[in-house]
């Protein structure tokens, strides 16, 4: 068992604490931060636990810290706000102070660089599984934030890239079919998600996006949430939705493509609303990430998923929600 002084100065040495903004990093009692001159603080806070979010045995320990990091910093992402500092507290049982924490801030360091967060300080602890807390502190210019609550009748709902993929993953995963050559490539948004940063802050600094939100527990959850914070409802166009591609011999299965893309979570895609007057002006793509628009927000306060039919079904949330009973 390492000491809690040798653990720190490991964290230390993958995280150097220099950057604009931050005066006092990793070393003290508590880290001195500065905004920017007309700037906001956008702040979150995110839990990564094993056996909830991750299982030691599967999953790799640099993609456990790589997703600890780009589940928070997506939220960043959802506000519209630029990455700048994050904070680390991290529980560990002894069998992991060693070679297993070594890779984890290596993975995490790595999706840090690429996010462009800095480390500015945490906790250690012991504990009997790993247990890790990520604060992500982002940067916008002032009241620029885009909120879940700006959603306005008539306004076009917009998803970023492709939904299902990290579902499927999962599946796969559950099933002990992601060592299998032809589908491991189909772990690779389940492992490793990118929170879409560059996308956020263009949709913030274009003030085109009137309400946002990531993917993370799922488009049918995820759109409840921006509907009921704005007192509106929604229509989803099944046939626009861009879903997970599967080959025929995993559909086989039973896995629906259009049932990942609208349960599924961890996606860490962007779900947002622009006024009817972008759509002919909303790219395609965005900072290399395709947008797609796939509904529209009405008066309802209800959520329908329109079927290639002409069919109408109400979208009940059944993302993912922790405290969902199972069964």
């Amino acid at each position: 068992m390492a000491s809690e002084i040798e653990l720190i100065e490991r964290v230390r040495r993958q995280f150097p604490s220099a950057r604009g903004g931050l005066r006092i990093g990793i070393g003290d009692d508590a880290a001195v931060l500065r905004p920017g001159v007309g700037r906001d603080w956008v702040v979150t806070v995110d839990a990564f636990l094993e056996n909830v979010h991750f299982l030691r045995k599967v999953h790799p320990p640099k993609a456990v810290g790589h997703k600890a990091l780009a589940r928070a910093a997506s939220d960043i992402a959802a506000m519209g706000a630029r990455a700048r500092f994050f904070f680390l507290t991290v529980g560990l049982p002894d069998a992991c102070t060693r070679a297993w924490l070594d890779d984890f801030l290596d993975g995490m360091a790595r999706a840090a660089r690429r996010f462009g967060l800095t480390l500015a300080g945490g906790d250690t602890t012991k504990y009997p599984l790993v247990v890790a807390s990520l604060t992500v502190v982002g940067e916008t210019d002032r009241s620029n934030a885009i909120l879940r609550s700006g959603a306005r009748p008539g306004d076009l709902l917009c998803v970023s890239g492709r939904l299902g993929e990290a579902e499927l993953g999962l599946r796969l995963l559950r099933r002990k079919l992601h060592k299998r050559k032809p589908w491991a490539g189909f772990l690779k948004k389940h492992f490793y998600p990118e929170p879409r940063l560059a996308l956020g802050e263009w949709l913030a600094a274009h003030r085109c996006a009137t309400s946002m939100i990531d993917t993370s527990d799922g488009l049918s959850t995820d759109l409840g949430h921006i509907c009921k914070a704005s007192g509106v409802g929604a229509i989803v166009w099944a046939t626009k939705i861009p879903v997970v591609k599967i080959p025929p011999e995993l559909r086989r299965l039973g896995l629906d493509p259009l049932d990942l893309a609208v349960n599924g979570g961890e996606d860490y895609e962007l779900l947002f609303t622009v006024p009817k007057k972008y759509s002919g002006r909303l790219p395609r793509k965005i900072k290399g990430v395709s947008v797609t628009v796939i509904g529209e927000i009405n008066r309802d306060k209800k959520v329908f998923l329109l079927g290639p039919d002409g069919s109408r079904t109400r979208l009940q949330p059944k993302g993912w929600d922790p405290f969902r009973k199972k069964g």
